[in-house]
């Protein structure tokens, strides 16, 4: 199979469905209104509410939910074959995760910005507020938990990435000062950032730098029963366990800070310059498919999968993420985007249109590691490389980058800086995710605090310091962070199930306003049915590895969302209740 034909197919479908099917959603089922007084202008405070212009807002939205997720997902998803993968991710993105991601923004626009948790309780009751809440409060802890490991990972692997994503910060910083204080244009701090950022990439294969390992972990039982008694085996594991477990302590430092300084000066300009990083990252990838051509040596269907791995058939849909719908979108949406929308209209290009975005690096995502990473490894070594469920899941992301890395030098970027320039992408866009999320956690917990009138949580610094602590436990409390990625599945079914529940919200809205409904208790019925199943199989897999932190957090989220959607059909009877009772009253008189 040539790559060529599935970018292009894709990417045409994904025009298509913009120019086509967002336009229908946001004319007939939204009906966006160019007029309305958006929140950004009712409430603006220069920190949180801050009319932004639709491409800076763009910019913002798209780097901040396009994180690791849309890569790792479909890297790990195309062991049960390439087209399962790629006709989800292309026709979820169209019909579910774009609908999805353009309504929670529409929405929270239309209450005052508040969270699509918040909007549960006006539309379904209050106990549902408080159990959102507590599911977001999850996802969210699952998503920075997540991404943290990602990172470390990612370092570990790539020294070279060090120099350049941390450069971007400082980058960044001046960004947003020459923008919102200098008032400076766009244009010219944008082309400088990222020649800057670049330059930064190719000065990285000089400078590598890797971490000490401050921690000085004894090897585990396991890890010693694994060496099989070579100490130095043992010896090196501990050691990356004691980096890696540096690198999240880092990486959570720095997301307490990023979630509490105003957006302006780091979270806006930070994602804007990456956004600009993203799409020419995306023309380069896609320029070097074009040359290059590589064959997609993966099965279209594997249908020799390794004993550890599980069925396709819920775990696709779950595995894939972000790369199809998200409800961790939802989250970025309803909590930081429509806080920054300078029109309602904007809506469409911001929500839906971010979503294709998204959706498109997760096109990407197959084809570097069916097509650049299997010519980099050989077929023997990409059907090794995927062998194992394990190894797929711990090794997502090297198969990208070096995938990435194969298909870059097509456009003649020398090896080592392709590789390189391939973990930025990878590094930079979970960074952001996981600034986001960090941010979106401190709401989520200062919103608890005032629910219960806690008013300690309720100071950002508290409610980022619980955020950042509880992300902590997680992320160090499987294996000192070597077993990070077994939070993988638990990740995708929260964050499926997330969306799920929020395309609930929004039919139920879409029924008070006597409008259709299809387009979102479709994809809604389909997600809810997936993950109720996948999240059933998830707790019977941890029952027998005796993963007791990962059942204890998966039941919890389990119980929450039976008890929420039970909130859900009552508000649902009531609603037709109060209908038939309108039209008895009506017609009696």
């Amino acid at each position: 199979m040539s790559s060529i034909v599935l970018l292009v197919v894709g990417f045409a479908a994904f025009l298509t469905g913009y120019r086509i099917y967002s336009k229908f959603l946001a004319q007939r089922i939204y009906r966006l209104d160019p007029d309305f007084k958006t929140p950004a202008h009712e409430f603006e405070d220069g920190v949180d509410f801050v009319p932004t212009n639709k491409h800076v807002l763009f910019g913002h939205h798209f780097t901040s939910v396009a994180g690791a997720a849309p890569i790792v997902g479909p890297a790990i998803a195309v062991i049960w074959g390439w087209l399962p993968a790629f006709l989800w991710v292309v026709l979820g993105t169209i019909f579910a995760g774009a609908v999805h991601d353009l309504g929670t923004l529409w929405i929270s626009t239309r209450h005052k910005a508040n969270s699509i948790g918040t909007l549960a309780e006006s539309l379904i009751g209050s106990r549902a507020r408080v159990l959102f809440l507590l599911i977001i409060f999850f996802l969210l802890l699952l998503v920075n938990a997540v991404f943290a490991v990602v990172i470390a990972n990612r370092f570990i692997g790539s020294p070279g990435a060090v120099l350049p994503v941390w450069g971007t910060l400082a980058i960044a910083l001046v960004v947003g000062i020459l923008i919102y204080r200098a008032r400076i244009g766009l244009l010219w701090p944008s082309i400088g950032a990222l020649i800057l950022i670049y330059a930064l990439i190719w000065l990285g294969q000089y400078m590598p730098f890797e971490l000490p390992d401050f921690f000085n972990f004894t090897p585990s039982e396991a890890q010693l029963s694994a060496a099989q008694g070579d100490a130095a085996v043992a010896a090196t594991a501990a050691h990356t366990d004691g980096v890696r477990a540096g690198w999240i302590m880092i990486l959570l430092v720095y997301a307490f800070f990023a979630s509490v300084l105003p957006v302006w000066l780091l979270l806006q300009p930070r994602d804007y310059i990456n956004s600009h990083q993203l799409f020419v990252a995306l023309g380069i990838i896609s320029l070097g498919i074009i040359i290059t051509n590589p064959e997609v040596i993966a099965p279209a269907i594997n249908r020799d999968l390794p004993e550890d791995a599980p069925n396709w058939f819920p775990l696709l849909f779950i595995t894939i993420a972000c790369g199809a719908i998200s409800g961790f979108h939802g989250l970025v949406a309803s909590g930081t985007s429509s806080k920054q929308l300078n029109k309602e209209t904007d809506a469409r290009y911001v929500g839906y249109g971010g979503m294709i975005g998204e959706g498109t690096l997760a096109v990407i995502s197959i084809l570097a590691t069916t097509a650049g990473f299997a010519v980099f490894v050989g077929a023997d070594g990409w059907h090794q490389h995927y062998g194992t469920w394990a190894s797929a899941s711990t090794g997502a992301t090297t198969a990208f980058v070096n995938g990435v890395g194969v298909i870059a030098e097509g456009v003649g970027l020398p090896h080592n800086v392709a590789v390189i320039f391939a973990a930025v992408v990878v590094i930079s866009f979970a960074a952001t995710t996981m600034d986001t999320g960090m941010r979106l956690q401190r709401y989520i917990i200062s919103e608890l605090g005032a629910q219960y009138r806690v008013k300690i949580v309720q100071n950002r610094w508290i409610a980022t310091s619980i955020a950042v602590a509880s992300c902590a436990v997680l992320a160090l409390g499987i294996d000192r962070g070597a077993g990070g990625m077994r939070l993988w599945p638990l990740f995708g079914t929260t964050n499926q199930l997330t969306a799920g529940l929020s395309l609930l919200v929004i039919t139920l809205f879409l029924l008070r306003l006597g409008r259709a409904i299809w387009p979102t208790v479709i994809p809604m019925i389909f997600l809810m049915f997936m993950t109720t199943w996948a999240m059933v199989e998830n707790l019977i897999r941890y029952v027998s590895d005796s993963q007791v932190l990962l059942f204890f957090v998966g039941g919890v989220i389990f119980v929450l969302e039976l008890w929420l959607v039970f909130e859900a059909v009552a508000a649902l009877r009531r609603l037709w209740r109060s209908r038939e009772n309108a039209g008895g009253s009506e017609a009696g008189s």
